[in-house]
């Protein structure tokens, strides 16, 4: 039986009793309420001198218990606030029995004090104390975590907020932390061990026959010729919902975390991704918001609807609630298996509709790679379809005049060359080029293709997978495509044409219907330190076999002592990322803020995070400071299996260890 949800009775039911109760017969299982709403604030510390205890503790989520590593007693841990222009002691006592570390995300700091065991400084030992000193130089939103084992997943994380010495140019009345989050009931050397085992062990929305008699999904061609890649394009997310409850600022979507507001004020969401393994997206239905700073730096204010963000990002918005109603803050993980769910509200016990988890998104072939197929980025002279194996895969030698362009309209029926776009590609639109066969560049293997829809749409499917790619799965293994790559069992494939996807709004966001951030729109509010042009370039790919959970750069993981990187001090480098892989990214370096090119020149958006798409690149300018620092993708479970380098930065004259 259903019922259908009046939006009036809804705001009248919210508006008595303090609309929890009447709001939770519309509410999915997974976010009926435990309690009235928890309008209570992160425990927060400050001062020149800061102690913080890192034990074992139960935390409460949803009515249930569970084990925890947190600080101070609670998970998240205590807020540090502090001052630019201070100076700050941080006492960590280690009451656990094994070795702990706190690493400092985000801050500018000697890199003795970075707080990665083995790269920085030796760890934390078991029933000991350790004293981390340093200046504060800067201000904004940031995080502090355990760089040390898995810890991190259990609880071992919390945010900080630095004040700024000079007036804040973004003008607020009141502000909230958020910080999201992903907790399993399960301790996470069982989660690792189960990926290693089977990479998709947790994805639970795989396709099915069910599905494909259902005319849902990919169509049977398309499923056959990514079984012959060995490829699920339903992989979107690791660990997923199936074993993670999603958290704000410790509670889980039953628990209603609420923020207060009064109609009218601007209030400031700080949001932090602390989560292991979960890129979010985020929205407030029915509630603008403006990105003000990303990773803890004022950028030129941008109104959205939504953002994606991957674990280690921050973003801090501005919203204007204008009445006295409540509104529901959403964390949806990416593969929307599960949702992160706070409510912002007048008073506390009120609720909003929570919206339904969207579909879940399927991998394209731009997430596979093969973005560069837009004609923007193809080199028609060289294109020929009778290539096979690597040749063809990678469309090396291909002739344009035989792939019929030049060819009547007779020849090709229903093709409008005039707006081809091979590139574009969704969870919705598809990807474009199913049914297309490049053995048989005739007419009728491409009858019905609209080069001015962008997708390339045929009424045989709309996601590529139905073409007879002839050699796709060999050259998209292909080393020649990518000769610094170490060829072993740790790269499954590489990207036969990645392309820089910084102007995407993220994999599965693609036909929301509304505003979507993406990078290209962030752009720095004060002109950049370090506008020099770059001096050299280092190209890095994000490699990983997804069967065999092997994470790496260049193919290579941590464990097999690849030679660091390095630079000079003070020296100008552009670091190009290349995703390999299907999944998303989030690449962090270790002290320093980098530029992201993306066309903004002197204001170029500088973040010390970013999330590479999958099949993506992205390219940042970065200026050597000196010291030992830590390069890792963020995902937890990605660098606990490899994918983590050292930069080594060096004064001129001086040798790398």
């Amino acid at each position: 039986m259903s019922r259908v949800l009046d939006r009036r009775q809804v705001l009248r039911g919210a508006s008595l009793a303090g609309g929890g109760l009447a709001l939770s017969a519309y509410m999915p299982a997974w976010a009926q309420p435990v309690s009235a709403g928890i309008a209570k604030p992160l425990p927060t510390v400050s001062g020149e001198d800061i102690t913080l205890k890192v034990a074992h503790q139960m935390m409460m989520i949803d009515g249930r218990q569970s084990h925890a590593i947190g600080i101070n007693g609670t998970v998240p841990a205590p807020l540090i606030r502090l001052r630019e222009g201070q100076n700050v002691r941080l006492h960590v006592v280690n009451e656990l029995d094994e070795e702990t570390s706190i690493h400092w995300h985000g801050l500018l700091l000697p890199f003795q004090m970075d707080g990665v065991p083995g790269i920085a400084f030796p760890g934390i030992p078991a029933r000991s104390t350790f004293t981390y000193e340093f200046p504060i130089i800067q201000s904004g939103t940031y995080w502090y975590h355990s760089h040390s084992g898995l810890q991190e997943q259990e609880g071992h994380y919390g945010p900080i907020l630095i004040d700024p010495k000079n007036p804040d140019p973004v003008k607020f009345d009141r502000e909230h932390v958020i910080v999201l989050s992903d907790h399993s009931f399960h301790h996470p050397h069982y989660l690792f061990d189960r990926l290693k085992k089977e990479s998709g062990y947790f994805n639970r929305q795989r396709q099915t026959l069910a599905g494909l008699l259902a005319g849902k999904d990919q169509s049977l061609k398309e499923r056959v010729e990514w079984g012959k890649m060995r490829m699920d394009p339903a992989d979107v997310a690791d660990v997923t919902g199936s074993v993670y409850t999603y958290l704000v600022n410790g509670y889980g979507p039953k628990d209603n975390w609420t923020a207060l507001f009064r109609p009218g004020e601007r209030v400031r969401l700080r949001f932090i991704n602390a989560s292991s393994m979960t890129t979010f997206n985020v929205r407030i239905p029915g509630l603008p918001m403006t990105i003000v700073a990303a990773d803890g730096l004022n950028v030129r204010p941008v109104e959205i609807d939504e953002f994606q963000f991957g674990p280690a990002e921050t973003y801090d918005a501005i919203v204007t609630p204008p009445d006295l109603r409540a509104y529901t803050l959403v964390g949806e993980s990416v593969d929307r298996s599960g949702m992160a769910r706070a409510t912002l509200a007048p008073r506390e016990g009120m609720a909003a509709e929570v919206p339904p988890l969207r579909k879940r998104p399927l991998a394209t072939m731009k997430d596979m790679g093969m973005g560069g197929m837009d004609h923007g980025t193809m080199d028609h002279s060289a294109m020929n379809h009778g290539a096979t194996g690597a040749a063809a895969g990678s469309m090396a030698g291909m002739d344009h005049a035989a792939m019929g362009h030049g060819a009547s309209v007779g020849t090709m029926p229903g093709m409008d060359h005039s707006q081809m776009n091979h590139g574009a590609s969704g969870a919705a639109a598809g990807g474009g080029m199913a049914g297309m066969n490049h053995g048989q560049p005739e007419g009728g293997a491409m009858a019905g293709m609209d080069h001015g829809s962008g997708t390339m749409s045929t009424t045989t499917g709309d996601q590529m997978g139905g073409m007879n790619m002839g050699g796709m799965s060999h050259s998209m293994r292909d080393f020649s495509n990518a000769p610094e790559v170490k060829k072993g069992p740790g790269v499954q494939t590489i990207s036969p044409m990645p392309v820089d996807r910084t102007g995407d709004p993220g994999q599965g966001l693609e036909n929301v219907g509304h505003r979507v951030l993406t990078y290209r729109d962030l752009m720095a509010l004060d002109r950049n330190p370090d506008t020099r042009a770059p001096e050299r370039e280092i190209k890095l790919h994000l490699t990983g076999n997804m069967e065999r959970y092997m994470w790496g750069f260049d193919g290579e993981k941590l464990s097999e002592n690849p030679d660091p990187i390095t630079l000079l001090h003070g020296e100008r480098v552009r670091v190009t990322l290349i995703n390999d892989t299907m999944m998303g990214h989030p690449i962090h370096i270790h002290g320093h803020f980098f530029d992201l090119v993306t066309g903004k020149g002197p204001y170029a958006p500088r973040k010390h995070t970013v999330l590479v798409q999958p099949g993506g690149t992205v390219s940042w300018d970065v200026t050597g400071e000196e010291g030992d620092w830590a390069f890792h993708c963020h995902m937890l479970y990605h660098m606990h299996a490899g994918m983590m380098r050292v930069v080594q930065v060096r004064k001129a004259g001086e040798a790398a260890a």
